[in-house]
């Protein structure tokens, strides 16, 4: 089928179709004020959640501390040290980088 104007139908409605879809205006943006599906997460919270557990890990780590200089005055380092006094440093030190990128955030 042919228009007045000699143009095919279809490619008259294809062309209006294409233009009703550039019409439409894209999506806005949300705002950070629009509520989403994602749960607000409570700062507060999370900084208190996270200090209690970097107050977890100090009492810990004085706790390996003291551990480690029982095991360090009980070995005599001048000939070997032991394989528990390296495993306890190893420890100690894996606990003192969690607390630090806990402290730093």
């Amino acid at each position: 089928m042919f228009l007045a104007s000699g143009v095919p139908l279809g490619v008259m409605s294809c062309t209006m179709r294409a233009q009703e879809s550039q019409t439409k205006s894209p999506p806005r943006p949300m705002t950070k004020d629009e509520d989403t599906d994602e749960p607000r997460i409570d700062s507060k919270a999370v900084l208190e959640a996270n200090q209690k557990d970097i107050k977890k890990n100090i009492e810990k780590l004085f706790q390996l501390a003291g551990e480690l200089k029982a095991e360090v005055e009980k070995t005599d380092s001048v000939q070997v040290l032991s394989v528990p006094l390296l495993k306890k440093a190893e420890e100690i030190e894996k606990l003192a980088k969690s607390i630090r990128s806990r402290a730093i955030g």
